[in-house]
């Protein structure tokens, strides 16, 4: 085989339709665009939004209205009371709270709530704790430690 044997396969290079051309080339005459109206004429045609005259899709549907706030910051609230399985002196960090099934993966964002009784001191680490939940733990006897974001 040489270079000036090659071809493509049978079939495999359709010639372009030639519109306009004569009744014999099959789309002569109105060249496929039926007869008279707006799509028929050169530029013709309707703009997207254009639904003849009915109220268009975009002002049918309702308006969603504010914004998402990208720099949100979302954490996955631990109430205290969700604490109490865990033995005496125990440190508790995002990654033992998703082996214990508390959270549903260890790169989540902790919050420690106030909910609940503390009856045994425990280490707690988290990105952050509230007011009642500070109260607590160090009431119970247990410390805090607040990570990084």
């Amino acid at each position: 085989m040489k270079l000036h044997d090659l071809r493509p396969a049978e079939g495999a290079k359709k010639s372009r339709k030639r519109i306009g051309r004569g009744i014999s080339a099959g789309k002569g005459k109105t060249a496929g665009r039926g007869t008279k109206g707006q799509s028929s004429r050169a530029g013709g045609g309707v703009r997207p939004y254009f639904e003849g005259g009915q109220l268009p899709l975009v002002r049918r549907l309702p308006h969603k209205r504010g914004f998402k706030n990208p720099f949100r910051i979302q954490y996955s609230p631990v109430n205290l009371g969700r604490l109490a399985v865990f033995e005496e002196n125990a440190v508790i960090t995002p990654e033992v709270l998703a082996e214990t099934g508390i959270l549903r993966s260890p790169g989540e964002l902790v919050v420690i709530l106030g909910d609940g009784e503390l009856t045994k001191p425990l280490v707690i680490k988290a990105h952050r704790f509230s007011a009642t939940a500070r109260e607590k733990i160090e009431k119970a006897g247990g410390s805090i430690e607040e990570l990084a974001l």
